[in-house]
């Protein structure tokens, strides 16, 4: 599994989980001029951004910890971005983190951490 196909897997695999959770989803794999954004959901009233992390094992740690302090000033840019383009200025937000572990030999789905206001 090449890691292009992880990632698309992780997605749709958070999406699901997601809407399970009662997230109503807005956007998956929005793009910009500066960048993605993986899936964007309404959780009540709140905008919330979940960029979401897929690892075959913990080898270079948990994914979450991918998400670093670079990739989250990102994050941020790209919000505002989304924020403004679709009217939303003022709207209240958050940034969440789908964190996945996925079963290497088997493409199956070993385990998702949702991790709320992540940052």
């Amino acid at each position: 599994m090449r890691n292009r196909d992880l990632g698309r897997m992780g997605e749709a695999w958070a999406v699901e989980y997601l809407q399970e959770q009662g997230y109503d989803i807005r956007d998956v794999n929005y793009r910009c001029p500066l960048g993605e954004l993986d899936i964007v959901a309404l959780d009540g009233q709140t905008l919330v951004f979940i960029e979401v992390k897929s690892r075959r094992n913990l080898s270079f740690g948990h994914p979450q910890e991918g998400v670093t302090p670079a990739k989250q000033r990102k994050l941020a840019r790209l919000a505002a971005y989304y924020m403004e383009e679709k009217g939303l200025e003022g709207w209240p937000c958050r940034f969440d983190v789908a964190a996945l572990l996925v079963d290497r030999n088997r493409g199956r789905l070993s385990s998702i951490e949702l991790i709320t206001n992540a940052f």
